[in-house]
């Protein structure tokens, strides 16, 4: 079994959890899954989640299945049998500047010291017996630190992001435990590109995915730029916005959350051209009856021979929340089966493939056709996939 602790109690955990107990129970087909179609060492039939942490008020207290119920039960047929544990308070941190517009929200750093607050999550967690955690709490505003005392100091004010407060809690209770975790971010907070984080979880013998998880508009644009690089087109500019109506891009209205996901949709890039294209690439709006299936517009143009111009255009809808958790079936699995070898500090073949921003810091993106494929050869190499 992988037992998994989740940050964030939102709409893609809620397609997650619902979403697992339908493969379990063959219900569905697992599209949406990439590593389903083949032989993985690790079943997502043995993904448990045995404890998940919220700050919204609404939801701290109410057993998972309520939860998903309430966000769920009009979208997808959800299962009966959910898990009944209660969501936990979860940290506030540095991150609660602006959300406290958004919703009621709550945090056991509110009435515990924040370094006590992040000991009593690290010791929920080596009694748990967690395997992997999910990092799924909504954009935040963040910045890394030049040492690992600079950490600790901003750890104890209070002012480190609630990510790395939740990184810092799963570092303390592999620590503790002498068990290697895995965690998996998947938002834009740099944590897999930190080296500070890559090295304390090394300490260890753990392993930390990320960053921000890619699953719509920008591993469309990285294919589509890889295209154009490889046919020695001359980009001449790149338009892509996304504007949704979920949480997270309702957390997204404030502007410095809103710079995060900014930078990590923006890295591709020079990454993949060679060269810094002029480029908007941000998640620009919230309207509230587009709901979970975002609106996603992108215009590329470019120079091709003879210096005659094209160019492309495509508007497309995506259902936000489950493309994530889609990926969150494989990252579960795949977190614990390379922790299981070995692996630890981070892993750039996952990264590369299912983040937006991949770790560790140097590290280049490429289009996702290639990661894939170099992905799926070294996972070979180490024995976790047979194709």
């Amino acid at each position: 079994m992988v037992r998994i602790a989740i940050f964030g109690a939102g709409l893609v955990t809620a397609h997650y959890v619902a979403g697992l107990q339908r493969l379990k129970r063959k219900e569905m087909e697992p599209y949406g899954v990439p590593l389903a179609k083949y032989d993985v060492v690790i079943s997502y039939e043995e993904e448990e989640v045995v404890a998940v942490y919220d700050v919204d008020a609404r939801k701290i207290g109410k057993p998972l299945s309520e939860v998903v119920e309430e966000q769920l039960a009009n979208v997808i047929p959800v299962p009966k049998d959910l898990p009944e544990l209660p969501v936990r308070e979860g940290l506030l941190m540095g991150s609660a500047r602006g959300l406290d517009k958004l919703i009621p929200i709550r945090g056991r750093d509110q009435r515990l010291e924040p370094v006590e607050a992040v000991e009593e999550v690290a010791q929920e967690l080596k009694r748990d017996g967690v395997d992997v955690v999910f990092n799924l709490i909504s954009t935040e505003p963040a910045e890394t630190y030049k040492s690992e005392g600079e950490l600790i100091e901003a750890l104890k004010g209070g002012r480190a992001s609630a990510a790395q407060a939740y990184a810092y809690a799963t570092y303390l209770a592999s620590k503790d435990s002498g068990k290697a975790i895995g965690f998996v971010n998947m938002i834009p907070t740099p944590l897999a590109n930190d080296p500070i984080f890559v090295n304390l979880f090394s300490e260890t013998n753990s392993l930390l995915l990320g960053d921000d998880g890619a699953t719509g508009a920008t591993p469309l644009t990285a294919d589509i730029l890889e295209h154009l690089a490889e046919r020695n087109r001359r980009v001449k500019f790149i338009v892509q916005f996304n504007i949704g109506g979920n949480m997270d891009f309702l957390a997204l209205t404030v502007p410095e959350r809103n710079l995060m996901k900014e930078k990590t949709k923006s890295s591709i890039v020079e990454d993949i051209l060679g060269y810094d294209a002029p480029h908007y690439i941000k998640p620009t709006g919230y309207v509230e009856p587009l709901g979970d299936r975002k609106f996603v517009a992108m215009d590329i143009e470019w120079i091709t021979f003879n210096g005659l111009v094209d160019e492309l255009i495509i508007n497309m809808r995506i259902n936000d929340s489950p493309a994530l958790a889609g990926l969150a079936v494989d990252l579960g699995r795949l977190a614990k089966a390379l922790v299981d070898r070995g692996i630890k500090g981070t892993f750039y073949e996952v990264n590369a493939f299912y983040m937006k921003n991949p770790g560790p810091k140097e590290a280049k993106n490429k289009a996702r056709i290639k990661a894939y494929y170099d992905m799926l050869q070294r996972l070979e190499e180490l024995g976790i996939l047979r194709r």
